[in-house]
């Protein structure tokens, strides 16, 4: 066994020198598109090819021949660096003449099919030694709820109905005229902890639409105790005063939105717990959503770093911790589409799960079985009309405001058809910022003033 642990030390040592696990920053520059209130940073965040992806990948494409089905999309999948005590192969049976291989560290994944069937599957290091279990070993960890949290609180606003709306940057005349002629039903706008807003309320409900509200705040503080109550408090206050959803926090997977080095999923959950009974408490009806995470693989195989969490992983994390029981759905975004959310594969930039609108959707609600998703912020960027793009942005120099009006159109009637989505918030609506950080390229209303994209929609949502 020592002369395992000593290769298995061994082992990791070159992956780690090999994918440069090193803490990662992400680079200033510009603002991730829908955080206004934020500190800058370059984009939507990178998604590089990390060994754990490529080794789901290739454990994937082994059990997809070995079962003759297409899993290009599934429920959920869970993976960690696994020791085979009795080697590889130990989890299936071995062909006559067949020869154990000598592999004892690796990748173990856990895939749940859209049908809820589960399988095993083990790859080494380097992903070139696959073995497709005959049955599961053992399980995913389970919850592991802290038994400090709260009770929730009874109850839930979700309705099961599929409704959409629009992030805004205010209710003028030329935004609520795309509004309706979209048939949008909701608003969204950022707050930070203490803005007053109860004039933006009263200003929703009168012109006909519901409004949603994520609600960020000090980083600085959130893990201490009694902020978390101040900012409970707070959210409370917004839904006594009729919010109809609050988004608690936003990408709080990276550290532009949460302290270094405090990263985990589990760490948020008592936030969300605290918030959560503290609005239901106010305010049953009013719906309340996970903060979005930021979609990334930025992290590499190692999952997590100081700096931030790939978002599966946290997700993960999350889930474990008990969140699901504080959230009538899970918090979605999806802004760096270039191909129609009908596609799941032809990205020209890699296959990384969250280049799709299917299995970024997957990788959000997989870990908390029948939760809803509620997008809190789903566009496309278009250049048409203003110009090229900053570098950070020029993946979507070629998309089209044609390609836009129809690509929002179509998640549109995919959410719905899917029966796992609640809410879909096209970003943006009205923006007007284009240069380093270029939001308006995302706006529905183009510069010309017309708005294609809302004749897209108004067709999908009569």
């Amino acid at each position: 066994m020592r002369n395992r642990k000593t290769l298995f030390y061994a082992l990791m040592a070159v992956v780690i020198t090999l994918v440069g696990l090193t803490p990662l920053t992400v680079s200033a520059g510009s603002i991730v598109p829908g955080d206004q209130q934020a500190a800058p940073q370059s984009g939507p965040t990178p998604t590089p090819e990390d060994p754990g992806w490529l080794a789901f990948a290739a454990a994937r494409a082994a059990l997809e021949e070995k079962t003759g089905q297409d899993l290009t999309w599934v429920q959920q999948w869970f993976y960690e660096e696994y020791e085979f005590v009795d080697g590889i192969d130990s989890c299936r049976t071995l062909e006559e003449g067949e020869e154990p291989r000598q592999v004892y560290f690796g990748w173990r994944f856990l895939i749940t099919t859209l049908t809820g069937q589960q399988y095993e599957v083990r790859t080494s290091f380097n992903r070139q030694i696959i073995a497709v279990c005959d049955e599961v070993t053992a399980a995913a960890p389970t919850t592991t709820t802290n038994p400090g949290l709260p009770a929730p609180v009874a109850g839930s606003a979700v309705s099961g109905s599929f409704e959409i709306g629009g992030q805004i940057t205010g209710l003028y005349p030329n935004t609520r005229d795309a509004l309706n002629r979209a048939r949008m039903k909701w608003v969204k706008m950022q707050l930070s902890m203490g803005q007053g807003a109860t004039g933006l309320i009263s200003e929703a409900h009168a012109a006909g639409f519901k409004i949603l509200f994520s609600v960020i705040g000090d980083k600085g503080q959130v893990m201490n105790s009694g902020y978390q109550d101040a900012y409970a408090q707070y959210v409370a206050s917004l839904a006594a005063a009729g919010a109809d959803a609050i988004e608690i926090w936003n990408e709080m997977n990276i550290d532009r939105e949460w302290p270094a080095g405090q990263i985990n999923g589990a760490n948020y959950v008592p936030l969300l717990a605290k918030s959560y009974n503290a609005i239901k408490a106010a305010n049953p009806n009013t719906l309340v959503i996970t903060g979005a995470l930021a979609p990334t693989g930025f992290f590499g195989a190692a999952g997590c770093t100081d700096q931030g969490c790939n978002d599966d992983v946290y997700t993960q994390q999350m889930a474990a911790a008990g969140a699901g029981q504080y959230a009538d759905c899970i918090g979605v975004h999806y802004n760096e589409g270039i191909v129609s959310p009908r596609q799941s594969s032809g990205d020209p930039r890699d296959n990384y799960p969250t280049r799709y609108f299917a299995t970024m959707l997957n990788r959000a609600i997989g870990p908390f079985g029948g939760k809803q998703a509620c997008f809190t912020e789903l566009g496309y960027l278009s250049p048409e009309g203003y110009g090229a793009l900053p570098g950070a942005f020029a993946w979507a120099q070629n998309t089209s405001v044609a390609e836009q009006a129809t690509w929002l159109a179509e998640a549109a009637v995919l959410a719905a058809q899917s029966g796992r989505v609640r809410l879909m918030i096209v970003f943006n609506v009205d923006f007007s910022t284009y240069g380093a950080d270029p939001q308006a390229g995302y706006a529905i209303i183009r510069p010309d003033g017309t708005c294609p994209a809302c004749d897209a929609l108004a067709s999908v949502l009569k």
